[in-house]
């Protein structure tokens, strides 16, 4: 598909009210057109059974959904591994509101079958001081990482890397609460440990305490480790 047709589709099924709706849940998101993601996923699936490099060489980024589009055909697409890094490299770029970051990084899937040499190639991304870069980076982790073999190595990394600004942050909360629903007893000694800063500390606990995966007593637990600040306010 070329990117006249491309946006002509997308035209087709934009929704203005959905775009405004989504405005005010993506703040930064610019040129939002309104198109529903398991629309954008399916005209992935479509492109990157199609010619797809040509497409992702000169993909336009017009509009909110034509940038997600490209995460969206970098992960669906069969390519070589070094390749797909590559133009993950070339996505994050690009990445300039949460939206951007969670939807395609949640779905490079492919990192699984490589996840030693995925994770090195997150380091710079994890230890940068771009916001939206390491948001996707804990993303991935939270999404690809919380396995028996990483799990250690993940709240080493939890520990050791401050966010760099209030989306990693929340990022970075999320990923310990996946952390906690699926190993609680490491994740509870990090959270007891003082090793996170008030803010990710905090919202880690929120987010546990809202989660389905995580038991009654379990959150009770947690519950009595939010920093005193916030529970006196």
């Amino acid at each position: 598909m070329t990117n006249s047709e491309i946006r002509d589709f997308l035209e087709a099924h934009a929704d203005a009210r959905y775009a405004a709706f989504s405005a005010s849940l993506v703040p930064g998101a610019q040129r939002l057109l309104g198109v529903r993601l398991p629309v954008l996923r399916a005209l992935a699936r479509d492109i990157a059974k199609e010619d797809w490099r040509t497409y992702l060489d000169g993909a336009a980024d017009d509009s909110f959904e034509e940038t997600m589009l490209q995460g969206l055909v970098t992960g669906a697409a069969r390519m070589p591994f070094a390749e797909q890094l590559e133009r993950v490299a070339a996505y994050v770029r690009k990445i300039d509101n949460w939206s951007l970051c969670d939807s395609p990084a949640t779905g490079f899937k492919f990192v699984r079958k490589h996840r030693e040499e995925a994770w090195q190639f997150l380091q710079p991304y994890l230890h940068g001081d771009d916001e939206f870069a390491q948001r996707f980076a804990w993303v991935m982790l939270l999404a690809h990482f919380v396995t028996d073999e990483f799990i250690g190595r993940v709240l080493d990394a939890c520990t050791a890397v401050p966010p760099s600004g209030f989306y990693a942050m929340m990022g970075k909360a999320w990923l310990v609460a996946v952390c906690f629903a699926k190993y609680p007893a490491p994740t509870r000694l990090l959270l007891a440990g003082g090793r996170l800063d008030d803010e990710t500390q905090n919202q880690a606990i929120r987010k546990i305490t809202d989660s389905f995966r995580v038991t009654e007593e379990d959150k009770r637990c947690v519950r009595t480790l939010k920093r005193a600040a916030a529970r006196n306010k």
